[in-house]
């Protein structure tokens, strides 16, 4: 889905076509008044909508600090889930690591809520990302990483966790917190799941490892949170899951973006290689 098809979804929802544009990825996200508005790539999203919404209201009800639904169930327009949100205030600063930790220390601490949360499929959406990439990506390529998931999911289902399994967000990255002027707000809530803690722990350490996270940035996190992951001798498997994950999840873009595509060669090329050292461009 580009960005004039994510556009003709929020005309056919009642919405403004010219609304800002916050992001392009999973999800298109728009910006229009008070409200932020987000719009799945196809239909196969709809459950997934339809969770994150009664998440937030978990949330709400819990006090953890987190996005806020604007209306209680999606929109299902032109094939396409759209969700609304209140939009948050400007952020006063940028989110740091330690800013994340505080937050998933809240989360680990809750109980399950009364629905039922899924596993963390880190690798569930591999094949739907190739599937998107179609011709644009190299076959072999896409066979490898298909691979890679086979193994790595045999590999985290044999894992013992260090830590009490339960609520995670998913996707555990700075950039899904938000400094309001109350302070840390939790973003993006599609990906919570009920699985090892140690999911919304690695990502951090895969940060500094392939983003060039700067290490006294993952020092304040691993302290603020009060553990590091990389003690855990499961680290290296779920971080291998996520790297092949990340690396399918740029493939979907490849079609249509020429910057996509050779970053997706970039990041198969460094895995066919085992080069950990060759640092992947945030996209």
């Amino acid at each position: 889905m580009d960005e004039s098809r994510a556009r003709d979804v929020l005309a056919a929802a009642g919405l403004e076509r010219d609304a800002e544009l916050l992001a392009l990825g999973e999800n298109a996200v728009f910006a229009t008044g008070g409200l932020v508005v987000k719009v799945g790539r196809d239909a196969e999203l709809l459950p997934r909508a339809e969770r994150e919404l009664a998440i937030a209201a978990w949330l709400a009800e819990t006090g953890v600090p987190a996005v806020r639904a604007a209306e209680p169930k999606p929109l299902l327009a032109d094939g396409h889930p759209v969700t609304l949100w209140h939009r948050l205030p400007d952020a006063v600063r940028p989110a740091e690591p330690a800013d994340l930790a505080a937050l998933l220390r809240l989360i680990h601490a809750l109980p399950a809520p009364s629905f039922a949360l899924p596993r963390r499929e880190l690798l569930g959406g591999v094949e739907r990302w190739l599937r998107l990439a179609g011709d644009a990506v190299d076959p072999a390529d896409a066979a490898y990483l298909r691979a890679r998931r086979d193994g790595f999911a045999e590999a985290a289902a044999a894992l013992t966790p260090h830590l009490p399994q339960g609520p995670i967000h998913g996707d555990a990255l700075p950039r899904n917190v938000h400094i309001a002027p109350s302070g840390p707000v939790l973003v993006d809530l599609e990906t919570f799941s009920s699985d090892f803690r140690e999911h919304d722990l690695v990502v951090m350490a895969l940060s500094r490892d392939r983003y060039g996270l700067p290490s006294d940035s993952y020092a304040a996190f691993t302290s603020a949170y009060g553990w590091d992951v990389t003690e855990w001798d499961g680290c290296a498997v779920l971080r291998g899951a996520r790297e092949t994950a990340s690396c399918a999840w740029v493939a979907q873009h490849a079609p249509t973006n020429p910057k996509a595509l050779a970053e997706f060669r970039r990041r198969v090329a460094s895995l066919r290689d085992n080069a950990p050292e060759v640092r992947w461009h945030p996209f």
